[in-house]
């Protein structure tokens, strides 16, 4: 069974899902069930760009409000809940003159929560600043918003590995094909050495994701927007001061990715041929391919997830347009 990206959803009711939508020809990989669907959040006119934590028994879900896709009041809403069920917000994140975008919430090695977003103000020469703010009471307060990294530098997705966080951070300040790539180290959140000032790797990259492996070896996987915007996957090993890169068969937007307990590497995009929508790919690292394996309910402005491995089964924050506005979904998916 095909499902279609326009599926209705009841707000805030669940969507059970039959068989399996698509299956990889490879034998040795699990087949993936979309087991349920639901939107969890539309209070605001534009709800976008997820990410998702499981911590200390409570489910966190990050997200931009805002008038608009782009609109100088865009806040950082943090909801939670107990069940994965029933969601309700725990605090919004604001700032009086910046337009506050795309969240990712983390686990400090000292046990804080931290946000980490970029603040855009549309009018200046420099129209991005990277930012965190870190929680002490498990979400219910913020700090005040500090700008990390280089000026015009969107540091993208922190990762804490072995007490250092690392992230990507791509320039905002040029014209997309003068845009370099930046690899950052910090060992508070805060204070950021540029570890690679310059990655060898084509202009115009940004937004990705990186795993880390328990031997050592990392991935990350980068959009591209320039070209034949065909993304990048990326190999490195401790200290991760090299990176080889690989040119992938699919253009991606708001990459995420990861390991099931099989070793399978999947990756959560938006995919665009043949209608924007958002997609599970297997990843192959060794032959430098995505293969599409299951489509969300979605399509036109959507992606940006945030994934969680729990009780067997893969929870994907997510945001989606296919229904009368952008809202957040919550999906769960299982692999037989």
């Amino acid at each position: 069974m095909r499902l279609s990206p326009f599926l209705p959803l009841l707000a805030f009711t669940a969507v059970v899902i039959g068989p399996a939508l698509a299956a990889i020809a490879d034998d040795e990989k699990p087949t993936p069930r979309l087991v349920e669907a639901k939107r969890i959040w539309d209070r605001a006119p534009h709800n976008a760009f997820t990410d998702l934590l499981y911590h200390k028994d409570r489910w966190y879900c990050v997200f931009r409000e805002g008038s608009k896709h782009v609109s100088p009041d865009g806040s950082l809403r943090v909801i939670v809940s107990e069940d994965g069920e029933q969601w309700e917000s725990l605090a919004l994140v604001s700032d009086p003159v910046e337009d506050l975008r795309d969240a990712k919430i983390s686990v400090t090695p000292d046990g804080r929560l931290m946000l980490n977003g970029a603040g855009m103000q549309a009018e200046k020469p420099i129209r991005y600043h990277s930012m965190v703010w870190f929680s002490e009471d498990d979400g219910k307060t913020w700090s005040e918003g500090k700008r990390i990294g280089d000026p015009g530098f969107w540091l993208w997705r922190a990762h804490w590995h072995d007490g250092f966080c690392y992230t990507m951070g791509y320039r905002t300040d040029r014209n997309r094909d003068e845009r370099i790539a930046r690899f950052y180290r910090s060992r508070d959140g805060v204070n950021y050495e540029a570890l690679i000032p310059t990655l060898n790797l084509d202009n115009g990259v940004g937004e990705d994701d990186i795993l880390f492996a328990d031997d050592g070896s990392a991935l990350c996987l980068f959009r591209h927007e320039t070209g034949d915007k065909m993304a990048f996957l990326g190999k490195s090993r401790a200290p991760y001061d090299s990176w080889s890169w690989t040119k992938l068969n699919q253009r991606i937007g708001g990459p995420a990715m990861i390991r099931l307990p099989d070793g399978n590497i999947v990756a959560v995009t938006r995919l665009y041929d043949g209608g924007a929508r958002t997609s599970l790919s297997w990843l192959d690292p060794e032959k430098g391919t995505l293969t599409e394996c299951l489509r969300l309910p979605s399509g036109g402005d959507t992606s940006y997830a945030g994934l969680v491995w729990k009780d067997d089964l893969l929870w994907i924050s997510y945001y989606s347009s296919h229904e009368e506005k952008t809202c957040i979904y919550l999906a769960k998916v299982a692999f037989d």
